[in-house]
Formats: C-alpha cells, structure tokens, sequence
C-alpha cells in the first residue's frame, strides 16, 4: 500500500499578497464593458443562475456575459494566480490559503498560457496530463476554465480524467459505476435502516459506501448506528464500508469510544467564514481528523483513502458569508480543500438549497456538469447528486437529464435513496433504480471487489456472451431476511415504502404502479408550499403576538430566504429587551401544513413542560414567511437566553412528510464567559448563538408529544450548561462519562 501523504503546514503554503481590484474593460459592437475585480468577473463570466443573481454578480445580459468570458479566457495563470480572492476585510482565509498547495514545478511550465490556451490543451491531452495540469491550479483558475467550456467539453475533459480511491473498495474504476446507499429514517429506527440497506443491497447499489445522514447527532445515537450497520455489514457479508454522516466532532467521539467509524464525513464550503460560523470546522480541525482516522481508523492499514467530504454550489451565498465570490467558484474553492486530504469520496449535492440557488432545471444541471469537471480536474473522485427539492422549479426529469450526461462524463457514483424519496432530509436524490438504469445504458459494472459477492448472490449474473445482466435476486431484499415475520416488520418500519415484491419492477425501473403512486405524493407536497398561515387557528391557541419579516409574500420568501431572517422595522419598533430565559416563535418556514398538523398537540405540553420547570417565557410570537436565522435578530432583541423556533421544514416525499415541523433550540451566548468558551470550540471568536435542531416532528417521524418532551429536556439541558449545538453534546458527554 502507498505510504499517506502529509500534510503541509498552512504557515508555509505560499500565498501572494492581494492586489487592488483592477478594470478588465472591453469594446464590443460599440460599446464598452467593464468589470471591476477579479471577482465581479468571474461572476459575470459564468452562466446566469439564482444564487449569483441574488448577490449580484450574474451578468446583466448575454452580450455582457460573453464579453466577461473573453475578456477571462485572455488572463493568464499567473494573473490569477497573483491575485487571490479575499475575505470582506480584505483578508487570505484558510480555504484560499489551502487551495495555493499546488505543484509548483507544473505551475511554472504553464503559468504563462492564457485560460483559453489551457482550455485548448485539456481538449487536446490524454487523461494523464490532464490530471498532471490539474495538480498546478487553484480553485480559482479550475473555476475560470468551467466558465468559458460549453457543455461538450465539459463532459469531454472530465470523461478523459480517472481517479481510483480505495477502502474495501474500489471506485473510479474504468467502465465502472458505484453508488452510496443512503438508507436514511426519519427517527433513525434502527429497523427502518436496516430495510433501506437490504433494499439497496439488492439492486446492487453499497459499492461505494452505506452511509446514513442522521436526524439526531448524538454520541449515543451516531454509535448506535455504526454499530448496525456494522452488524448489517457483517451480516449480508456485503464488501462495501459504512459511514454515518454526522459532525466531525461527533465522530471523534465516536471513535474514541470504540464505534466503527470507517469512512470519516464532513460537509465543506469554500470559504472560512462559512465554515467557522455554520459548520463548525476549521482547516486544524480537519488535519486533526485525518491524522486521527491515519493512525486509528478502523480500516488503518488497508484504506488507501478514509475521508469523505460533501460539497454543493449556494451553501456560502445562503449564509451569506461568500465574501462576495460567486457560487462556481466559492464550490472549486472546496475542491481545493477537500484535495488535502486525498478522500476517498466526495460527493456533490448541487440542488439541495432551492430556488435561492438554482432556480430550473437548467440551472442545475450545467452547475452538476460544471462541478464535476471542476472536481475531477483538481484530482477528486466525484461523485455526483443531481437533486432537487420541491419548492424550486426542478424535478425529476431534470435529474435524470443531468445523470445521463454526468455518467457519459465518468462520474464515480450517484446516490441511492430509495425511490428518490429521502425520508429524513426532505429532498429528492438518485436511486438504485436509477444507477441500474445508467449501468445497462452506458455499459457500466459495479466496482470490481463488490460485483463478485452480487454475483454470488444471484443479484447480478453474466449471459451466454459474458456480459453482466441482473440476476434471479435483483431487487428481492427479503433474501436477507430470516423470516418473512422480520421482512414484514422491517417494512412497517419505513416511511414511503410502496411493496418490494418481485412484481415491482419493470426491467431496472421501478413498475409504473410504484412510479405513480411516488410521483402523486410529490404533487401533494409542491401544493403545501404554497399554503398560508392560518392566523386565526393559532391565535385561539395562545395569545400570540405577530413579528413580520422583510419577506412580503410567498415568492420573496422562496426565492430571496435572507429577507425571512430580517425583522421588518415596523416590528423591530415594537420589540424592546424582555430578559426571559426562553422565547418560542413559531414559523410557517417551507410548510404552513407543518404547522397546522402538529402545533394543537406540541405547543400545550411544550408549554406545560417549560412552565413546570420554572422557566420565564416570553410572550410567543407568530412570524409569517420566517427562515431560522430570524432567532437571532429576535434573541437579540428581546433579551432572551433560549429561542425555540418551531417552524415547517421543506415538504418531502409523501403526503404526510408535508407536514414535518422541525424545533431550533438557539442558545444566545451573552455572557463573556460562556461566549469565550464557545469561541474556544467552535474556533470563531465571533460567535454569538449556538443551535440544536430537532426535526421530522410529525405522524411518520417523532409524534408532537413526544417531540415536546424532549424539546423540554433539551433546552433544560441547555440553559443549565449554557451550551448548544455540538459544545453542548460534548458536556453531556463529559456529565455522562463523570457519572459511570
């Protein structure tokens, strides 16, 4: 096995000082058009989509757009190269740092060639100089070469490109297709994952990795789930490795305390602000979970590769934290992180925001294709996501139109989420069915080390002339079953899980009785986005005071979310420091349905529970068309210490998951001393609120009552160890271990 690489130390990855921004101008058809800096653009360079509209760096027509393009494709290497984009003070952050570890020696042979000049040379290389040319660039120039290459090319580069990663497995392998099963339950049901594995199992799908997004990000929870998965792992003897995509911080604990943790997870974005603030990392914390999984992983001495990271365009725009780089560009920023730790998998979910985003289909595909050859330029194995959710413009003929083209263009895997319907997130992902599809049209195989164990099994079999058909076993999860007694409480168990008989497909697609039934539920679930508050209902709830926010009606607050984290001024007039320990805001979010259904059954015994608890509560408050970042100006304004934001989550794949309320617990740090611990975690000093989430609160998921219960303890558990989020799992853990 090759030796680990190592990783350098950010202080010695040379970067140039930044320049002032500079006009690059051009005359065209008599006019003139000018851009002022590097990163308006590259903005204006790239194809129109929501996320750059909203922030104001899409070009403002076609004509301005190519002109930027030209103007790009005549800058040099070295002229990007020496002008480093920089944070809103003017700062290099760490992910750009990160990006300038680059082979300089290669760097030197072409730092002179224009970006059109290396568009021409990728065109005409092998997959090998390719890659060679891709270890010299930065995210920025791998950026600036997707802005000016059409579709064609797009998919030609990235299809010439090859990156083998291995762990039990292989991917990236020539004329193979992988998949990542994501068996993921609403309540993390222990049963209910394990049917999604052995469904997944069955169509061939796992290669790559079974991996779980939990809904409770827990110590406790997170092991539990390893540990199952292990056991399902073991049990099917399926050659793949396991993963639960929980924080980084949760699965060091993990590991340190025995649990399976194959495959180490993170989600990433492309700039350090967005990191530190909203997904709680830091490069330092990165180094230290690799280093960790080197020496202690459970698959130390076999995986060539342990790290896992996902990635997406708009995550650094919706927080607002893009230090005014556009969406393609802040995304190949984290390809240049996630290439220092030569991961296994990386995996890219463009699509999952919304319409803030990427508002079409069309939108979402060039941005997939885009992101792909991004990744593999700069040496990542991409696997891809194409996705959707239901309150943008995007479905699942979209989808299925950017695999086709992804997979010509050698994407290492797509996702399997059972018949596209995630159960947890709430969104709209590939499926075994899909992958299967793919392989038969494209002539792929599963990776090399998984397809003898499916052939053993009957799921896959080889014709008369040798080539690989689905087998006797293809689709039939109850081979993994010891009794049909166990199958049948395994499906009792799953949400959105229409009969798994042998009846139920039709080739490698699901039988149109399933496809029908799927596509009628999502119809259900577009139609609730629209629904309204019912002001009156709630009003004979409680007395409920209304705070509006700056989002006016229903599109603006689709389509522009930060207005929904603003109160409006004539409300913010009204608001004065109240000094409680909790205030609890409810919000119609991405579903007045959520509300409706759940908020009669949660809200008394929420009440009952807090109040038995001697907690002094604030007034509720009723805000229409909210985003979860309005507990902060609320927090803030009212005085309090704890914020229980009850709002709707995104509809999902059923009728009832239209209904799926979520409850943010927002602990607002305004003492120094509990703020200088939480900087110290977290690693920003500029931290201000600390969240817990409990989600998928509905008739499938946790019911009201339940959930009411634990927001109580969770928030007692809060404000007695003034922490929330990931520092307060962490003292949890500490009171717990003390107290064996």
């Amino acid at each position: 096995m090759k030796s680990l690489k190592s990783l350098k130390a950010i202080s010695e990855i040379h970067v140039p000082q930044p320049k002032p921004d500079e006009w690059y101008r051009l005359s065209f058809s008599d006019r003139d058009y000018g851009f002022q800096g590097l990163k308006k653009l590259l903005g204006a360079a790239d194809i129109s989509k929501a996320g750059d509209r909203n922030a104001g760096l899409a070009a403002s027509s076609e004509v301005e757009r190519e002109c930027a393009r030209t103007i790009l494709s005549g800058l040099t290497l070295q002229h990007l190269y020496d002008r480093p984009l920089t944070d809103d003070a003017g700062l290099i952050d760490s992910v750009m740092r990160v990006n300038y570890d680059i082979d300089r020696a290669v760097f030197a042979e072409i730092a002179g060639l224009t970006v059109g000049e290396v568009k021409n040379r990728l065109l005409r290389s092998s997959g090998d100089e390719v890659k060679r040319i891709g270890a010299a660039l930065t995210g920025v120039m791998a950026a600036a070469l997707a802005k000016i290459m059409d579709v064609h090319e797009l998919v030609f580069v990235a299809r010439k490109i090859e990156h083998i990663t291995k762990a039990r497995t292989r991917i990236g392998v020539r004329k193979t297709l992988a998949s990542r099963l994501q068996p993921n339950h609403p309540t993390d049901d222990l049963r209910g994952i394990t049917c999604l594995t052995y469904v997944g199992l069955s169509v061939g799908s796992g290669d790559a990795l079974i991996g779980v997004n939990p809904a409770i990000d827990t110590v406790e929870n997170i092991s539990a789930i390893l540990f199952q998965l292990d056991k399902i792992r073991r049990h099917t003897k399926a050659p793949t490795q396991i993963c639960v995509l929980a924080h980084v911080k949760t699965q060091l604990a993990c590991l340190e305390r025995g649990a399976p943790v194959e495959i180490m997870f993170q989600s990433l974005a492309g700039t350090e602000r967005t990191n530190l603030s909203e997904f709680d990392i830091s490069v330092d914390l990165l180094d230290r979970a690799w280093r960790t999984m080197a020496e202690k992983g459970p698959l130390c001495g076999e995986a060539k590769q342990f790290m896992y990271f996902e990635t997406g365009q708009g995550s650094e725009f919706t927080y607002g934290k893009h230090n005014g780089i556009d969406m393609t560009a802040t995304e190949a920023l984290c390809y240049g992180l996630a290439r220092r730790y030569d991961p296994f998998m990386v995996n890219n979910v463009t699509g999952f925001i919304g319409p803030e985003t990427h508002l079409d289909n069309f939108e979402m595909i060039i941005a997939n294709l885009q992101d792909h050859f991004m990744g593999k330029l700069l040496g990542l194995p991409m696997g891809m996501a194409p996705c959707y959710t239901l309150h943008s413009k995007i479905g699942l003929e979209g989808q299925q139109m950017a695999t086709e083209m992804l997979t010509a263009a050698g994407a290492t895997y797509y996702m399997d989420v059972c018949l596209n319907t995630d159960r947890m997130l709430a969104y709209f992902d590939t499926s075994g069915h899909d992958n299967q599809t793919l392989r038969e049209i494209h002539d792929k195989n599963p990776a090399p080390d998984f397809l003898p164990w499916a052939l053993e099994l009957g799921i896959f079999k080889q014709d008369a002339s040798g080539s690989l058909v689905r087998g006797e076993n293809w689709g039939n999860p109850r081979m993994f079953c010891e009794s049909d007694s166990e199958y049948a409480d395994l499906l009792r168990s799953t949400p959105s899980l229409p009969g798994f008989s042998l009846t139920d497909h039709a080739g490698p697609r699901p039988a149109n009785d399933i496809s029908r039934e799927i596509r009628l539920h999502q119809a259900v679930g577009r139609a609730a986005i629209q629904n309204e508050l019912d002001m009156a209902q709630l009003k004979k709830l409680a007395d409920f005071r209304i705070v509006e926010t700056r989002a006016r009606d229903k599109d603006s607050h689709l389509s522009h979310p930060e207005l929904g984290a603003i109160i409006d001024d004539k409300s913010t007039a009204i608001l004065s420091p109240e000094n409680t320990d909790i205030q609890i805001v409810v919000s119609d979010g991405l579903s007045a349905d959520a509300v409706h259904y759940n908020i009669d059954d949660l809200f008394p015994v929420l009440l009952a529970g807090l109040g038995a608890k001697g907690f002094k509560l604030g007034r509720p408050i009723i805000a229409p068309y909210g985003r979860v970042k309005l507990a902060e100006p609320l927090a803030a304004a009212l005085k309090t210490r704890c914020i229980i934001l009850l709002i709707g989550e995104r509809p999902g794949g059923s009728a009832l998951a239209s209904r799926s309320l979520s409850a943010y617990l927002i602990y607002h740090l305004q003492e120094s001393v509990e703020q200088q611990q939480a900087a110290k975690f977290s690693g920003n000093d500029a931290i201000r609120f600390e969240y817990s989430v409990l989600s998928n609160i509905y008739e499938a998921g946790m019911p009201a009552v339940e959930a009411a219960s634990v927001i109580v303890e969770k928030v007692e558990h809060m404000l007695s160890l003034r922490a929330a989020g990931n520092r307060l799992e962490s003292l949890l853990g500490q009171v717990h271990g003390a107290s064996e």
